[in-house]
């Protein structure tokens, strides 16, 4: 024969049991109303894509070691922080294609972010807006890149006169490999150094 408190206790775990089920059942309903209303406010429409506008991009070439002047279309975002990742993505994209002038492997995704500063003695310079733009590089781009001064100053300074060519206030420019100072790019070109944009010209007529 069972004893009585075994019965009270049975009937009272039944009981915890019964209510627990229904708590859970009415947990699930509600989650289930919230996904439904979140579905119903989700929005319908594409977001906006950024208008091509023409870029000017400043592309290295090894044979003769010239910087050209090349334009192209991009959908260039507004903010300039952005514009200036989106124009050194497509300079990029250009030197890792197979037959590329001016042969680095990486892409667009070589350029971690661009941050833009006001330029050291901006103020008593002749533009008091004049920037500073860092460039974070990927240490997979620093890792592949080709060995020797001028392969990798013509890196260094296309980078610099494609930026200048777009945002016309960057005026110095100093580079980050995964957010810290790196001695060098692939062994030659100091990345400790600030660089002028002025100093990276074109040395070739413009191609299409």
């Amino acid at each position: 024969m069972i004893p009585r408190y075994q019965k009270i206790l049975f009937f009272v775990l039944l009981v915890a049991a019964l209510v627990m089920g229904a708590v859970l059942w009415h947990l699930r309903q509600r989650a289930h109303q919230r996904l439904l209303a979140g579905e119903d406010s989700a929005p319908t429409k594409a977001p906006l894509v950024a208008p091509d506008e023409q870029a000017t991009l400043l592309v290295a070439n090894d044979a003769d070691g010239s910087l050209t002047v090349q334009a192209r279309s991009l959908p260039l975002p507004a903010d300039p922080g952005a514009r200036a990742r989106v124009v050194l993505g497509e300079l990029l994209d250009l030197y890792s294609q197979p037959g590329a002038a001016h042969p680095v492997s990486g892409g667009a995704a070589s350029v971690a972010q661009v941050f833009l500063l006001p330029a050291q003695g901006a103020k008593d310079s002749a533009d008091p807006d004049a920037q500073l733009a860092v460039v974070n590089l990927t240490a997979p781009f620093a890792a592949s890149h080709p060995s020797g001064l001028e392969t990798e100053t013509l890196t260094v300074l296309s980078i610099c006169g494609t930026l200048r060519a777009n945002l016309p206030h960057v005026s110095q420019v100093r580079f980050l490999v995964d957010g810290q100072q790196r001695p060098n790019l692939a062994g030659h070109a100091d990345l400790t150094r600030t660089y002028l944009t002025a100093d990276a010209v074109p040395t070739g007529g413009p191609t299409p």
